[in-house]
């Protein structure tokens, strides 16, 4: 079938020489992040110490403002860091784990990362409450929201499972955090790039995530929406001289809070990812997330349905309206057929208790995943001994 996508194909060198299916890890570099990083060289062999006037103190807020576009985040409301775990960090800084209204309720379901960090928090009176998963790939939602209560602070929670693609209820999350007087932190790293979200109409307190998977943009460069009543009046403990009304006056003694983004930034930002990070966020831009997505339920459609026909095991939700971007297969001696399949130039991932992770983005042609199972199939039938 005709697919317009695939324009951009000459965009990504990686896809000349692989079968790129781990964008959930790692999204393919565009080709223009040469640019991008020929560019800073020469503007920091060139201007020198002018380069912080001329372009770079900006261009945290600029980037993030790009991030913002794709999640409909008004311009000034967000800003950048190095990770998620960092931005959550700074989310938990604004808030005082000491009195009763001390719970953070979060799922099983979490990327570790940040579940390692709230979990830290309990040293500072936080009372942490984890709903587990029955099936190991959906979020009991019901039961997540039975947890939130008026004891309740945050709820930091993923907006798209990373080992199960599995799509959380976010609005009914925010909706009954809000009654009750809690906050909700959304993690959009699974989903932005891929699945549409729009901080606005969900009306989330904060959102946060990464350009390097689905948005093409490297590691290193994290953004943190926050919402603008919010950002008007909280004050993040985790803070630098980024947030400082007159950075430059390097006064002694407590923070003068700026306005946001840069409130919520704190030390010297990290310019090279900020500037590798651009590319991305403007092809994503132009080539439009509605689009990425319908593309992205048709081919993960075809990945379960051929995973169906040679019966393994799906660690992902069939129904498109509660599945992200990847298909989890969990083929026998999965772990060892994603490394033979890297061998193979076709790049995936394996995680436990999900399998092999297959992700196919805007970028990637229907033959590809015909060609990911059929060297599924091959390794398989290679690995059974012949009968004598």
């Amino acid at each position: 079938m005709s697919d317009d996508l695939l324009r951009y194909r000459a965009e990504f060198p990686i896809l000349e020489r692989a079968t790129y299916l781990i964008s959930n890890s790692l999204g393919a570099m565009p080709r223009a992040v040469f640019d991008a990083m020929a560019g800073y060289a020469e503007t920091w062999a060139t201007r020198g110490i002018r380069a912080w006037e001329e372009r770079w103190w900006m261009l945290a807020a600029e980037v993030g403002d790009e991030a913002g576009a794709l999640m409909n985040a008004p311009k000034g409301s967000v800003s950048t860091h190095q990770n998620v775990t960092t931005c959550q960090a700074v989310v938990a800084s604004c808030f005082d784990f000491s009195g009763k209204r001390n719970k953070v309720v979060y799922s099983d379901m979490n990327f570790p990362s940040v579940m390692y960090f709230w979990e830290a928090q309990r040293a500072l009176g936080a009372r942490v409450h984890m709903v587990a998963t029955d099936d190991g790939i959906t979020v009991p939602t019901q039961r997540l929201l039975d947890a939130i209560d008026e004891q309740t602070l945050l709820v930091p929670i993923s907006h798209v499972i990373f080992r199960s693609a599995y799509i959380n209820d976010a609005k009914a999350v925010i909706e009954k955090a809000h009654k009750v007087g809690a906050h909700v932190v959304l993690d959009t790293f699974q989903s932005l790039g891929t699945v549409p979200v729009d901080v606005t109409q969900l009306n989330v307190d904060f959102a946060c995530g990464g350009v390097l998977k689905w948005l093409c943009g490297g590691p290193g460069m994290a953004y943190l929406y926050v919402r603008p009543d919010l950002g008007r009046k909280l004050e993040p403990r985790f803070t630098g001289w980024f947030a400082h009304q007159n950075p430059f006056g390097f006064e002694t003694g407590p923070i003068r809070y700026t306005e946001p983004p840069f409130r919520f930034m704190n030390g010297t930002s990290h310019v090279p990812a900020l500037e590798a990070a651009r590319p991305g966020l403007n092809i994503i831009r132009e080539v439009g997330v509605d689009r990425i997505r319908a593309k992205s339920i048709r081919q993960t459609s075809r990945l379960i349905e051929l995973a169906d026909k040679h019966g393994w095991k799906v660690n992902t939700p069939r129904d498109p309206e509660q599945r992200g971007g990847t298909v989890s297969i969990d083929m026998p001696d999965s772990q060892d057929v994603c490394r033979e399949l890297l061998k193979r130039e076709i790049l995936v991932d394996w995680r436990p208790k999900a399998g092999v992770r297959m992700s196919p983005h805007f970028y990637n042609a229907d033959a590809e995943i015909e060609t990911a199972i059929n060297a599924v199939e091959e390794i398989l039938r290679e690995r059974v001994p012949s009968a004598r």
